[in-house]
């Protein structure tokens, strides 16, 4: 029988509770980075790996009477059937509801819903927002989430690049 390692040992005392906590620490440093990491705490964990494609949105024309929708996606690939969830934070924003993208000190109000008809906010779970869930992952496949952004339409902003910064927290 081999003998678990420091790390290993580690994650054993804490438990899942303690893995999700490490995971949350670790995302403010880098996605990728920290499922790497974190797969090589324990051999009780998983080994996933994750990408993501940023939610772009085009040029935005303030006389338009329609929103301005785009998407981007979180991929997902573990070795294990794992239950996943994932939860966005605000942003920048005070609320979820709007998320506001700024140019300096001027907003743009937009949001990051889990549904095409936008109809549901993704966010932590409070707020009116809901968090993805998939109780059961496949294994060895990837499993591509989709995040669908939309500005509202009519806004009145002036020309330029407006950014926000969401961060992802997937805990398996």
């Amino acid at each position: 029988m081999r003998e678990k390692s420091n790390l290993e040992r580690c994650v054993a005392r804490l438990g899942e509770n303690g893995v999700s906590l490490i995971m949350k620490l670790l995302f403010a440093l880098g996605v990728a980075v920290a499922v790497s990491l974190l797969s090589q705490f324990s051999a009780m964990a998983a080994t996933c790996s994750v990408s993501t494609t940023s939610v772009r949105f085009s040029s935005y024309d303030v006389f338009s009477t329609i929103p301005l929708d785009t998407t981007g996606s979180v991929t997902f690939n573990c070795d294990a059937a794992l239950s996943v969830s994932m939860v966005l934070n605000r942003g920048g924003s005070s609320t979820f509801n709007p998320r506001r993208m700024t140019k300096g000190s001027e907003p743009v109000n937009y949001n990051l819903y889990l549904d095409a008809s936008k109809s549901t906010i993704w966010g932590d779970g409070t707020g009116n927002t809901s968090v993805y869930s998939n109780p059961s992952t496949p294994v060895n496949q990837n499993v591509t989430v989709t995040i669908f952004g939309s500005m509202p339409a009519r806004q009145n902003a002036s020309v330029g690049s407006y950014t926000d910064s969401i961060s992802v927290t997937i805990n398996f």
